[in-house]
């Protein structure tokens, strides 16, 4: 019976051990508690992009709530994006008809770059995809539009996760 105590005993202490109260951050972002999002850089071809994109990501990492965000002055790190790229896929053809389109895939591609305020040094430097969905209507400029938010997003949550846990 005693043995049984000091097993439990010991089980209990080596599991305590592995959990951390609050935040665990990446070691890539070690000191930093606040982040500035300035509008990202547009090198694709979709006009009048970067305004959304840049809003997508700031309203993300509001979401998450892991850093606040400031203004650059104030920032332990600021994060620069690149839209590189906004590919129209298509995904599906209509029954009958190889070449006509029933529905598109939009892939967003960004470059993320990360500085710590003040030094300049690199945190990251890594580049992500968001991806979505939309069925050919009437009009097709329109609903590509409307699916772009949706890439950002899907983009925007990846590049929240990668920052705030690593992965």
């Amino acid at each position: 019976m005693r043995w049984v105590v000091r097993c439990a005993l010991l089980w209990v202490s080596v599991l305590s051990g592995c959990y951390t109260l609050g935040p665990v951050t990446p070691t890539y972002m070690k000191g930093v508690h606040s982040l500035s999002v300035p509008i990202f850089d547009n090198k694709s071809f979709e006009p009048q992009v970067q305004a959304l994109v840049t809003d997508t990501f700031i309203k993300e990492l509001q979401t998450d709530g892991s850093y606040p965000i400031t203004g650059e002055d104030e920032a332990d790190a600021i994060v620069h994006g690149t839209i590189t790229d906004v590919i129209r896929t298509q995904t599906k053809s209509v029954v009958g008809d190889v070449l006509a389109s029933a529905e598109f895939q939009i892939t967003l591609k960004i470059h993320v770059e990360v500085l710590r305020g003040g030094t300049g040094q690199v945190l990251v430097n890594k580049d992500f995809q968001g991806q979505s969905y939309f069925f050919v209507g009437e009009d097709l400029p329109t609903q590509e539009h409307q699916a772009i938010p949706v890439a950002a997003q899907d983009c925007a949550k990846q590049v929240t996760a990668f920052l705030t846990e690593g992965f």
